[in-house]
């Protein structure tokens, strides 16, 4: 019994660490003073209003919007033949491609983001935007790939191999058969993917320039100037709709169980 509150105790101390930054981020949104400040001095709205009327983070919300929606298609569609190749076939050299696949994901932001500025923006004089698209899509692609192996992996290749003794060609069972048969886990790589994209600071922060930046990057610009909780709004409404997709997607489809 002793045991049990002891637990109890401890898991109530690091829940308390993992969601006391967000709780202090939504408490301070309601401030009524113009200052961020911790706790708050009264309660109001203005800066869900301000959070809404600021006209660059209306802007910078649909560039991270098209970004991010273009860099997870792409992501799937490079990802997803890469996965079925990895989870389906031996072939030589099937370690470093795996290797090279993840390393997007062991690399440190910093470094992506300025190799890309280095070779990219810097040597081929690219415009910010499809900058940005490249820059995503290639942080994006190991998490793609490897939900949509462990669904893969999830799915018995008998079934693919029954449709395919019946006269189905391959490339008519992947499309008939695998691909509506894995769609949880292509919904799970697109959400992760897509969440991964629109919260980026690191690669972002090397690719974005004059007039063109995305949500984070602008809300950290705007913290450089000020210090009111329009950030703490901002941020709250993000959480909130993360929040949203990610449990109505799991409710709906169990997308836990890929990620």
């Amino acid at each position: 019994m002793k045991n049990s509150k002891l637990l109890i105790f401890f898991t109530g101390l690091v829940f308390l660490f993992l969601i006391g930054p967000f709780l202090m981020i939504f408490l301070t949104s309601f401030n009524a003073d113009a200052a961020m400040r911790f706790p708050p001095s009264g309660f109001s709205l203005q800066w869900y209003e301000r959070a809404f009327g600021v006209r660059m983070f209306r802007t910078t919300f649909w560039i991270s919007l098209r970004v991010g929606i273009g860099a997870t298609l792409t992501a799937l569609l490079l990802g997803v033949p890469a996965a079925y190749a990895n989870v389906r076939y031996r072939y030589r050299g099937k370690a470093v491609v795996e290797l090279l696949l993840s390393s997007p994901a062991i690399v440190p932001g910093l470094i992506i983001g300025f190799s890309l500025l280095r070779y990219f923006v810097f040597t081929f004089n690219m415009p910010i935007v499809p900058g940005l698209f490249i820059g995503h899509t290639a942080i994006l692609l190991p998490y793609t790939v490897r939900v949509v192996s462990a669904s893969l992996r999830n799915f018995s290749v008998e079934v693919e191999e029954a449709a395919v003794s019946l006269g189905s060609s391959p490339v008519h069972a992947f499309f008939s058969v695998v691909l509506p048969n894995i769609q949880g886990g292509l919904v799970a790589a697109f959400i992760l993917a897509f969440i991964t994209s629109f919260n980026d600071v690191p690669v972002s922060m090397f690719l974005t320039g004059p007039g063109v930046a995305t949500l984070p990057i602008q809300m950290l610009i705007y913290m450089e100037f000020y210090y009111d909780p329009t950030i703490s709004a901002l941020s709250s409404i993000i959480i909130v709709i993360t929040i949203i997709i990610v449990q109505g997607a799991e409710r709906l489809l169990g997308i836990s169980k890929f990620m």
